[in-house]
């Protein structure tokens, strides 16, 4: 009698998303079936540096047909020997490729195309995140056949945790013995939140049998419609098409974050670079990139948009549905921490009382140092309002310090891109791109901001000024610039500096 062999599960589940909960109900659906079922996990740390991993060994013969001989079972994962690899997570995935799980010659791939950034992606100063496609496509390819599905977004449909669609993504895989109503039957069992997720587990098993991702929820956008539409159509016939899809979103995004009036300043700024794009043939490269940029520098962070952030609606349905659960509404509570310093204190006061304030501040040496920490919770009547009156300040965000700030750094920005431009297409670009250094608020912020000035006055300027030859300053900028995101105290970029031939200026610009 040929004995076969056991069928081998790994899964890789984050914190607080119910990988051992999935576990238990494997394990019970195979012992209801009769088949002789072992699982083991291994903890995972947190802060997304690696995910809590189960493995699962099921021998799919029940006890009449072994004989009565016991099989032995394996402890842990061997490389190359996974029958079945999930993953709640298109990163996760990417892990155990990596680790040689995923073979092309044996291996049923299921992870979700959902993103919950690693902390490396979030800290990066420029844009960390791994390119989803490159995961997608490596994972298509190591596997011998895979199933990628939204696991998140059918979680939030039917009101379930992510493991109940992970569940029902294996059972609909076809690769184990057993049959949905054993796994069903083996949540009721579980006997928590039932309704919920034998909703999850059967959205999973439907996905997984079509084999495709169900098509993203709309996101409902509240703009003022009627002027966004207007100046998109405006946009329209003044710009590339191949600038449209960024011209557009900046305008939304703009008109959102301040008024259309704010928007109209967008299409403005971008009507001398979209000029003199046409005019050095750039083919709309470089008025694209400005304006994915500008419309990220015109829509910064103030303590306006951050109070806005902390009383979304969605951040709030966020928190019930995705992170704490809540059912039928449920109550609960959101306390937010903040430390503001003088800086944020003054961004809305305007330039006349913030100057005199910051001052002083300098003297005494509490820039930097003296924070105001405070919890606010968002949830009560109080904290609504002391967050709702701080958003209403919108509309006097433009006679405040830190707009009057913010303008003028992206007014000289802009102007080193037309003089750049007028040189070299390629080398406008290069200084375009410098505007990824600048992002945040607070000691973000300035650490950002002074590393562009230490650029432009060492590199950019010399430049623009012939010092510096064009090819060679296109070079030149992209790599200060990548040692300023990869260093953003300083220490890389005064290096490169040095290397290209400069003396590094850490003078941050007079404000």
């Amino acid at each position: 009698m040929s004995i076969p062999r056991p069928i081998t599960l790994l899964i890789a589940a984050l914190g607080g998303e119910g990988g051992g909960v999935l576990t238990n109900w494997i394990v019970e659906a195979a012992e209801q079936t009769g088949f002789p079922v072992q699982s083991t996990s291994i903890p995972g740390v947190a802060q997304r540096t690696g995910a809590t991993t189960y493995y699962i060994e099921i021998m799919p013969a029940t006890a009449a047909e072994l004989g009565g001989r016991l099989p032995i079972l394996a402890l842990n994962p061997g490389v190359g020997d996974i029958d079945i690899a999930v993953a709640s997570e298109l990163l996760e995935a990417g892990r155990t490729i990596a680790n040689g799980f995923v073979t092309p010659d044996r291996t049923f791939a299921i992870a979700s195309v959902s993103r919950f950034f690693a902390m490396d992606e979030k800290i990066a100063m420029g844009d960390g995140r791994v390119d989803p496609q490159r995961l997608r496509e490596a994972i298509e390819a190591n596997a011998r056949e895979a199933l990628l599905i939204d696991m998140a977004e059918l979680a939030r449909k039917s009101g379930s945790i992510v493991s109940a669609v992970m569940l029902g993504a294996i059972a609909g895989c076809g690769r184990l013995p057993i049959q949905p109503e054993t796994f069903e039957a083996a949540i009721r069992k579980d006997g928590k939140a039932v309704d919920a997720n034998l909703r999850g587990f059967r959205a999973g098993l439907e996905a997984a049998r079509a084999k495709t991702a169900p098509a993203p929820a709309a996101v409902a956008k509240k703009h003022a419609k009627a002027d966004v539409q207007t100046l998109e159509q405006e946009a329209a016939q003044r710009f590339p098409a191949a600038a449209m899809p960024i011209v557009a979103e900046g305008l939304r995004r703009l008109t959102k974050y301040q008024d259309a009036r704010y928007a109209r300043l967008y299409l403005d700024r971008l009507a001398p670079i979209n000029d003199l794009d046409a005019r050095g043939n750039a083919g709309g490269k470089l008025v694209a990139e400005t304006a994915r940029h500008l419309a990220v520098r015109m829509s910064y962070e103030d303590v306006i948009r951050v109070a806005e952030a902390k009383i979304a609606p969605e951040r709030m349905q966020r928190i019930a549905q995705q992170e704490l659960r809540a059912t039928n509404g449920e109550p609960f509570t959101v306390h937010d921490f903040l430390k503001p310093g003088f800086e944020e204190l003054c961004q809305v006061l305007p330039p006349f009382l913030a100057r005199p304030i910051l001052s002083l501040a300098t003297r005494k040496g509490w820039l930097g140092r003296v924070y105001f920490g405070m919890e606010i919770n968002s949830t009560s009547v109080s904290g609504y309002l002391r967050f709702l009156m701080l958003a209403k300040l919108k509309r006097l965000r433009r006679r405040g310090y830190r707009f009057a700030q913010e303008q003028a750094q992206i007014e000289n920005w802009l102007a080193l891109i037309a003089d750049a431009a007028r040189l070299s297409p390629a080398l406008a670009l290069e200084v375009a791109e410098c505007a990824r250094l600048i992002k945040g608020y607070g000691d973000t912020h300035a650490r950002g901001t002074g590393n562009f000035h230490t650029i432009e006055m060492n590199v950019i300027r010399p430049a623009l000024a012939g010092r510096i030859p064009a090819p060679r300053a296109i070079d030149a900028i992209a790599s200060a610039r990548t040692a300023a995101l990869l260093d953003p105290e300083g220490e890389g970029l005064a290096k490169c500096i040095a290397a290209i031939g400069g003396q590094p200026d850490f003078r941050v610009a007079a404000e």
